[in-house]
This record gives structure tokens, sequence and C-alpha cells, in this order.
């Protein structure tokens, strides 16, 4: 095997290294001898979720995956505190990014959770490999024509700078004066630049590791409703690595998924537009057969044909169920525009139609439930 050369990144080991140590001797001088108000928690929190959301929702979803449209305001927003994150400029994130998708788990996953939770969780930005640290903007053509990305990109250090550590420390003067400018750049600033940067590397790494695989295990995804709360919903990862055009991580309503929730109402104020879904019945075939496969994993075949018999009773339901599926969302489209034109006779028709359909879908589950309690006596027949 051919040995790949390492160097350390000077550069982003210092930054990733100091910053926390600067972070706590900067919060402990600041509460020691000037004293901590309401005003140094407040920028925390302001600033961690600007920050925070450029990069799980602009970076992330509308960059990277494109999983919908967003008005040149939010772009702007997400450009500005996406750079005060300090991670990058979106070119250069979103072309990891994209390899990461591409490669997930093999050699060319810049971050790839096979090689150990502390690469993939920060190694990967302090340890060069092959040479100098470059990023393949061939991924990115895309991004490359919008002037606001190549406008950050371009001043990516002096935006991450000021929207990063001055801008708070700016805002902490004008409420609080000197002391408030000082609380502003070791809250706002330094202590919260740590913790956006350890919520996104445990994307890349524990929910790589830690969590369950319910839509399947072609990679280490995994989701974690825990790490949801630390991530802005980014914890349903098996999800989006099956699912990756979604705009949404946590499918459910119920799922915590603050970064959704900003999309969505955005949405609704016409700031965004196009937001892609994975329809609930293919997020439902998914699951349904990672568990059937789950399920066939260990059986011992008892005679030749057995388990043959299984999978081609699920490619049926599953074609079945797909198909019905699929025309049971045309029909809905149909009554809904129906109902708008006022079309009685027509919408009747269609609700007819919706019902049949329905008991077909309905009893084409029941089929599925069945195949898999034929498993076990496949493993005992």
């Amino acid at each position: 095997m051919e040995q790949v050369s390492r160097q350390i990144n000077v550069v982003n080991s210092l930054f990733l290294l100091l910053t926390p140590i600067a972070a706590v001797a900067g919060i402990w001088w600041h509460a020691t001898t000037m004293g901590v108000t309401l005003l140094e928690p407040v920028l925390f929190v302001i600033w961690y979720l600007a920050c925070g959301l450029s990069i799980t929702v602009g970076y992330h979803r509308l960059f990277s995956h494109r999983s919908h449209e967003a008005s040149w305001s939010l772009r702007l927003f997400y450009a500005l505190f996406g750079a005060g994150a300090f991670e990058n400029s979106a070119l250069n994130w979103c072309a990891d990014h994209r390899i990461h998708h591409r490669h997930t788990d093999n050699e060319e996953d810049p971050y790839s959770a096979t090689r150990g939770f502390w690469w993939s969780h920060i190694l990967w930005v302090m340890i060069d490999e092959g040479g100098p640290r470059s990023h393949d903007l061939s991924q990115v053509k895309d991004l490359q024509a919008d002037p606001i990305l190549a406008w950050q990109h371009r001043w990516y250090v002096l935006i991450a700078v000021g929207v990063g550590m001055g801008l708070p420390a700016l805002v902490g003067y004008a409420f609080g004066g000197v002391p408030g400018a000082v609380g502003g750049f070791v809250w706002a600033g330094l202590a919260r630049t740590v913790f956006t940067h350890h919520g996104t590397f445990l994307i890349n790494s524990a929910a790589h590791i830690w969590g369950t695989q319910p839509y399947g295990d072609a990679n280490s995804s995994r989701d974690s409703p825990a790490l949801a709360f630390l991530t802005f919903g980014e914890g349903y990862h098996n999800f989006h690595h099956t699912f990756q055009a979604d705009y949404r991580n946590g499918h459910r309503w119920f799922h915590f998924d603050p970064s959704k929730w900003w999309i969505q109402f955005f949405a609704m104020v016409r700031l965004k537009r196009g937001l892609k879904s994975t329809p609930d019945w293919h997020i439902e075939d998914k699951r349904r057969n990672h568990t059937f496969e789950t399920a066939l994993a260990p059986v011992v075949e008892p005679e030749p044909g057995v388990i043959d018999a299984l999978r081609a009773r699920m490619d049926d339901a599953r074609t079945s169920f797909k198909t019905r599926s699929r025309d049971l969302d045309r029909l809905m489209a149909e009554r809904k525009e129906a109902r708008k034109a006022k079309q009685a006779a027509r919408k009747q028709e269609l609700e007819s139609a919706i019902a049949a359909l329905k008991q077909e879908i309905a009893a084409i589950r029941s089929e599925f439930t069945a195949i898999l309690a034929d498993v076990p006596r496949a493993s005992s027949a």
C-alpha cells in the first residue's frame, strides 16, 4: 500500500487548539475583572444561533444539497454568519461535503468515520495528507455562479474575523461599553466559535458511530435524537444520507429539527421556495425493506430457494406498493384541483378511486407483515 505523506496544518491546528484556551481564559478574566451581565449570554445565544443555522441550513441543506431555494437576503445572511462560524468558505465547505457524500466511508471521504472518532471529528482538519490542503472546486461549479458565494470565497478571512469576532464586540460596546465589547468578543466570538465547531464536528464523527440505522446500512450514518438536540436537528443522519435532497433531517413533526422549522418559517413568508421533501410512502418503503433485510441476514437457508422466494415476494409487494402510492399521490393532487375548480362530480369520482387505492395499499401492507412473519419460519423450517 502506498504511503501517504502527512503534515500538520499549522494554521488550522493553532486555531482549533488555541480558541478553547483563549475562550476559557478570556471568560475568566472578563468575569473576574469586569463582571458578567445579561448582555454576554444573550450575545452568545444570538451568534450561536446565527452561525450554527447558517451552517446547517445555509452551507449544508441549501448550498451543498440544494434542498430548497432562498432569497438573496437569506443567502447573504448565510454567507456572512457562515463565515463567522470559522469553518471555511461556503465553496470549500460544500466541495468537501459533496465528496463526503459521494465517497462515504471510502478512502476518498475526507472525514471518513472508518478512520476513528478523532479523525472524523477534528484531526482531518488539522492534518494534511498528500501535500498542502486543497479543495476540489469542480464539485461546486453550480455554487460558483452565485455572486454572493463567489464574493464570500474571495474575502472569507476578512468576513469571518469581522462577523465572527469583530461584530459581537461592536454590538457589546454599543450596549455595554468597554466591558460589553470584551464580553461580546470572548463570549459570542471565542467561546461561541468553539461550541459551533464541535457541534458541526459531532455530525462528522458521532453521527457516523453511535445511533440507529432505520433506513439502511449502506454506509455508517446513524440517527440519534439526542445528537439532534446539539446540532440544530442534524442528528437524524441516517435519514439524511438516505434522502440527501430532503430539506428535513427529522421528517416527523415531533422530530427536533430547528433547521427544518427555520426553513418552513421563511417559506411561509416567501423568502424560501421549492422545498424538496421525500414522499412518506418512499420513506416507509426504505424503512420496511431495511427491516426485512435485517431480519433475513442471520437466516440459515433451510433448503434451496426459500430465501429467493421470500425476496421475490418482497420485491413484488414493494413494486405494487410504490406503484399504487404514486397513483394515490396523483389522484389526491387531482382531487385538490377538482375542489378548487368546484367540480363536484369529478371530486366524487376521485374520492371513490382514492378509497379503492387505499384499500389496495392496506392489503399490500398486510402482505409485508406476512412476509416478515415468514422469515423466522424460514430459519427453522
